[in-house]
């Protein structure tokens, strides 16, 4: 799903996956597309190692995931499944994008996850964008140059990691389509026979993930919610308009 080459993204979630962004925070991505903001998705790798389906399988359920979501740009690169490594020629592809879309807010994985490429596509992308903000350092030519731009915020999907987030985003009028966008991956979490040991069976799909939702949207007083870590403090300008009811 390309965009033209003006679009420029408000938000821009970065993956290692394709279904990464569906589970950890497709509700928001919903949420920001139905405010009227820009929204943005860069999967690191194609998929090729999966137990089920086949990169192509994946880029196809990625597109229609996108439409779900509302997404207006997503692609992926090529860095390799299984095996994403923090290094200058990856962080390189990154930034191209980050100087291409230009976006306000990027969303990464939280830099602690069960899956190695989830943790580092967190650090990963998170050196690529201070990097991106260098003036004097150099993406090359092409169509993917451009000027120095550095993310304004970065924030980490937590979904999967056993901290307490920071604040969490409310996806409950979006809970569906959240779910509609994951399914869309057919080739993945539809029953088979392949990795049935491995995959949660199709039925319980929507309980453990609806689930999961409900928790995070508890601990912030609405129905389902997705979480998130900033590493900085938050400022605030006026206490009576804090929300989310201490008692």
């Amino acid at each position: 799903m390309s965009a033209p080459d003006e679009y420029r993204a408000d938000v821009l979630a970065i993956a290692a996956h394709r279904d990464d962004v569906e589970q950890t925070c497709g509700g928001t991505l919903l949420r920001m597309a139905a405010r009227g903001l820009k929204t943005a998705v860069l999967d690191l790798t194609q998929g090729e190692s999966g137990t089920r389906g086949t990169a192509e399988d994946r880029a196809r359920e990625a597109l229609e995931a996108a439409k779900i979501l509302g997404v207006g740009w997503r692609e992926a690169l090529a860095l390799p499944d299984g095996a994403i490594e923090n290094t200058l020629r990856n962080r390189l592809a990154i930034i191209r994008i980050l100087r291409l879309l230009r976006p306000r807010v990027v969303i990464l994985p939280y830099w602690q996850a069960r899956h190695p490429d989830h943790a580092t596509a967190g650090t990963l992308g998170y050196d690529a964008c201070f990097l991106s903000g260098l003036k004097k350092f150099e993406t090359g030519s092409g169509p993917l140059g451009g000027e120095p731009h550095r993310p304004f915020k970065i924030v980490y999907a937590s979904l999967y990691a056993d901290v307490r987030p920071s604040f969490i985003v409310d996806i409950t009028p979006f809970i569906e389509q959240r779910h509609l966008a994951l399914m869309a991956y057919r080739s993945q979490y539809a029953d088979q026979a392949s990795g049935s040991g491995l995959f949660v069976p199709e039925e319980e799909i929507r309980e453990r993930t609806f689930a999961e939702a409900r928790h995070y949207g508890q601990l912030a007083g609405v129905r389902y919610g997705e979480p998130f870590v900033q590493k900085e403090v938050g400022l605030v300008d006026d206490l009576t308009l804090l929300p989310v009811q201490s008692l």
